[in-house]
This record gives C-alpha cells, structure tokens and sequence, in this order.
C-alpha cells in the first residue's frame, strides 16, 4: 500500500489541478517557475522578477485539534504566545505537523500556501489573511510548490477561497504584539 492510498481523504490535488480550477473560474494567475525556495530568506531573491506582496504562511493547531493557516506578509511578525486569542483558537497554538499538513492542504512544508485550501475538501482548516498583506493588488504564493510563485489579484484571491468552500477572514493579525 502507498502513502497516498493510505491517506482516508483523497490524493492532493497538484500545480496542473490548481491551474485548471482557477482557469474554471476564469482567474488569470500567472505562474514564473524557479529554484525551489524553503523560507521567506531565500524567496526574497525572487522580489525584482515578481512584483506584490509575497507571503510567509503559519500552520497552526489549537489544544483541541482545530487548525488554522495565517497567511501574512512576508515580514510580518505574529506573536504566537497571544494570537489564539484573535483568531478564536482554544488556547495557544503551536505548529501543525508535516503530516497534518499534507493530509489537510496536500503541501510539505515550505511550500505551505493559501492555495492548499482547494485539497481541505472537509474544510477542516481556517484561512485567515493578515489584513497588512489584503493591502497589495496583487498577492504572489506557491502553487502547491516551491519551486514557483502564482501572482493573483487580490479580488481574484476571495473568488478562489470561496470557490473551494471557505470563508475568506481578514484580520489585523500582525499587529498582535508585532516588533
């Protein structure tokens, strides 16, 4: 038995699937193929070549189970110790395992992305955006890999997250204690 057939939920959905699914919805999101890039360090060479606001994203949990993905600028700093409190988690949070994230959003990590809610088909996992980053026209994330930025608009962004199911949050998340 494989790991994928092992997975109760279903196979992650990839690049192409992402690509074909925002083409349904008529979004355009051009997609520039690069080196993989593990952290917001290494994607900030990319900056030139990919103009918006880019995106550093936070899988969390909370004590009972529930999970959240932040998705924020790509220096904004969250204060992990107080966040529960403004995205409505039981007690403090800590970071998701690799495993719950494949399982969840189909992604490893550093490639963690907004984009991963189109595999959340239970829609177990609450998408929350920093309000700092709804700020750019434009908001630039992997497509399911780290090895390429999707530029989306940010209008197009809300059309996605609510094509797949979810709620689109906003909240000043960076603020929270932020240096």
């Amino acid at each position: 038995m494989t790991a994928a057939s092992e997975n109760p939920r279903h196979d992650p959905l990839t690049r192409d699937d992402l690509s074909a699914f925002l083409g349904e919805l008529g979004i355009e999101a051009p997609t520039r193929d690069h080196p993989p890039v593990f952290t917001v360090e290494e994607s900030k060479s990319l900056r030139d070549a990919i103009p918006g606001g880019h995106t550093k994203n936070l899988f969390l949990k909370d004590k009972k189970g529930r999970h959240f993905l932040l998705t924020v600028g790509e220096d904004a700093v969250i204060d992990l110790k107080t966040i529960h409190g403004l995205i409505g988690a039981s007690g403090r949070v800590s970071f998701g395992k690799p495993e719950q994230m494949m399982d969840y959003l189909g992604v490893v990590p550093g490639a963690v992305t907004a984009f991963g809610v189109i595999n959340d088909r239970d829609g177990a996992v609450t998408l929350i955006f920093d309000e700092e980053l709804m700020a750019h026209d434009v908001i630039n994330a992997h497509p399911l890999t780290n090895a390429a930025t999707t530029s989306i608009r940010t209008s197009d962004m809300k059309r996605f997250v609510e094509a797949t199911g979810h709620s689109f949050n906003v909240l000043n998340l960076s603020s929270q204690g932020a240096t």
